[in-house]
Parts: structure tokens; C-alpha cells; sequence
């Protein structure tokens, strides 16, 4: 299986970093985009100025608003937002020929459904050969081509290697997994624990109090895997611990971000609308408090994100219920 001709769907600023690592890697990409001036601005002005300002893109990089051009391809890498990758994979299925590789690049899990990115597509794509693409990236650091490392999981081994060929390059290393789950799951919780990471430092109470909030955090996350079929050692790599460290301590991280801004006293929703860009773990707290209940999970902390966002709690209240916990065993404790 050899990867030569690849789309792009969706032209955020992640899709775009995408397109340009595949052009990069000597692949023909088109890259998919809702907006029509989005389009115009990558075809005629080799800039992507909505989503990555700034970031010169190359001349074979091409961009279009008809998902007809997955018909011809050898791959495509979806990268919309995780809660329309449902209705874009609906929408790419008319065209796109069967057993195409299809990578998600999308983290999160669906709201109304509580199933995660590669069960959506399932539904939505049945013949695909599916994979998923997850770990520490922050897109403009990719598109300047800054080096990087992430997961490229598949149950397929053929599919896998024939995508790491594809989209590998020096400054952007794929390790190949074949546990998705374990790509999904930390991708999709670790969003929620940069938005509590976010509060932490916000709220002035420390670097000791952040690390205990991601170690803490991570075992939540390594919970939920194991109670979905992930191996819990794949959780401690790339799209697992790697992921949550980058975004738990870095304000370009749009989730901890939010989270500082939420600290300070502003409105979720003046903070939402004064983004151009889809911050996930505010999608994505109810769904993984919902799956983790129902897989009989303890996630204090994704809870108590939860209860912040979409239940009116305080976010003194939220911190003192999480420091009043009772003491317990570290070794499988909640």
C-alpha cells in the first residue's frame, strides 16, 4: 500500500498544519475548507489567515470547499471539530471509496451519543480503514516545522505503516500503536484536565498543586482506558501522558487558557464567543463524565469540571469538594 494522493477534511488551524506536514513529506494534499474565503486566502495569498496566521504555506499546497475531491485520493485525515465529525464523515461517505485510510484527528467524544471519534466514524464511514492520529502538538509549532512526536494508532498493521510512511518526516515522528482506544481516551480527558489545570494556575495556588492535579489527573485518564479496553501502559505515552503534560502547562493550550480566564471571573460564554477556534474539553467534560459513570468510574476531577461548566457550581466550590476528599490509598484510588 503506497499513500501518494491525500485529503484533508476540515481547515483549522490543526487541518492546516496537517496539509503542510503531508506536502512536506512529498505527498499531493488538498486540504478541505467550509469557508470559502478560507480557500480563496490559501490558494491566492498561500496563507491560511482565519485559523493560522502567519504561517507561509507551500505552492503545491492547494485548498477546496468540494468534498467530491476524496474520490481520488489515497487517504484522508479528518480534522474538523470532534462534534461535527459525525456529519462531515456522513457527508464525505457518498464519495470516498471503500477501504480508504481515514485517519481521525479530531479529540473528543460525542456529546450526544458518549461514543468515542473512531465509533462515530464507524457508523458514519463502515468501510474505512480507520486510525487515529493523537498527541503533544500545538498546530502553528507543527506548521513551522518544529519538531514533534505523536501516536498513529490502527488495528490495521498494513494500514499504519503505509500512513507513518506517508506523513513522516524529520521534524514530525509518528510511533505507531494499535491500541485506538487508548489514543482516544487521552486525547479526548486530557482537554478537560488542562481546562482544570488552567483554574490551578489562575487561581494563584501553585506549581505543587498543578503537578498533583496532572498525576492525579492522569490516573483518572488511565482509569477510563482500562475500563474501555485500553492497555494502560499505551496511556503512558504520547497520545496519553505526552498529550496532558503539553496542555496542562502551557497557556497556548486553548483548554488551559480557558480555564485561566474562567479563574479571573469571566462568563464561559463571552469567553466562547470571543474565540475564533473550538476549544474540545468544554464538549467534552458531560460526555466523559457520563461514559465514566456508566463504566463505574470515579473522575473527581473531570466532575468537578463538569459541574463548573454545565452545572452552575462555583469554582471555590468545585476546589474545596475536590481538597475535602478523603484521604486514601494512592494505588488505584480515586
Amino acid at each position: 500500500m503506497k499513500i501518494e494522493r491525500i485529503a484533508i477534511i476540515g481547515a483549522g488551524a490543526w487541518g492546516t498544519a496537517l496539509a503542510t506536514v503531508a506536502w512536506r513529506s512529498g505527498r499531493d494534499v488538498t486540504l478541505w475548507a467550509f469557508e470559502a474565503e478560507t480557500v480563496e486566502a490559501i490558494n491566492n495569498g498561500r496563507e491560511n489567515t482565519v485559523f493560522l496566521p502567519g504561517v507561509p504555506l507551500g505552492e503545491g499546497l492547494r485548498a477546496s470547499s468540494d468534498l467530491g475531491l476524496a474520490a481520488d485520493v489515497h487517504a484522508v485525515l479528518l480534522a474538523t471539530p470532534a462534534q461535527h465529525l459525525r456529519a462531515t464523515a456522513q457527508a464525505l461517505a457518498p464519495v470516498l471509496p471503500p477501504r480508504t485510510p481515514t485517519v481521525i484527528c479530531a479529540k473528543g467524544i460525542e456529546s450526544e451519543s458518549g461514543l468515542l471519534m473512531s465509533e462515530v466514524a464507524g457508523e458514519a464511514l463502515p468501510g474505512a480503514r480507520l486510525a487515529v492520529l493523537s498527541g503533544p502538538t500545538f498546530a502553528a509549532e507543527v506548521a513551522r516545522e518544529q519538531p514533534v512526536a505523536v501516536t498513529l494508532a490502527c488495528a490495521d498493521a498494513e494500514t499504519g505503516k503505509a500512513l507513518v510512511a506517508a506523513l513522516g518526516n524529520r521534524n514530525f515522528r509518528p510511533y505507531l500503536s494499535e491500541d485506538v482506544t487508548a489514543c482516544e481516551i487521552g486525547g479526548a480527558v486530557k482537554n478537560v484536565l488542562a481546562i482544570a489545570s488552567g483554574i490551578v494556575i489562575g487561581r494563584g495556588m501553585g506549581e505543587n498543586a498543578r503537578a498533583a492535579l496532572v498525576t492525579r489527573g492522569l490516573a483518572e485518564m488511565v482509569r477510563l482506558g482500562v475500563a474501555k479496553g485500553a492497555e494502560a501502559v499505551s496511556m503512558m505515552g504520547l497520545c496519553g501522558f505526552g498529550d496532558l503534560l503539553l496542555t496542562c502547562t502551557s497557556a497556548q493550550s486553548r483548554n488551559m487558557s480557558l480555564g485561566i480566564q474562567l479563574s479571573k471571573g469571566e462568563a464561559l460564554k463571552d469567553i466562547l464567543y470571543s474565540r475564533n477556534t473550538v476549544t474540545e474539553g468544554v464538549f467534552t467534560a458531560a460526555p466523559v463524565v457520563a461514559l465514566a459513570r456508566c463504566m463505574g468510574v470515579e473522575m473527581p476531577i473531570c466532575e468537578a469540571v463538569d459541574r463548573v461548566l454545565n452545572h452552575g457550581d462555583g469554582i471555590d466550590e468545585a476546589i474545596a469538594g475536590l481538597l475535602d476528599r478523603p484521604f486514601a490509598s494512592e494505588a488505584g484510588s480515586p
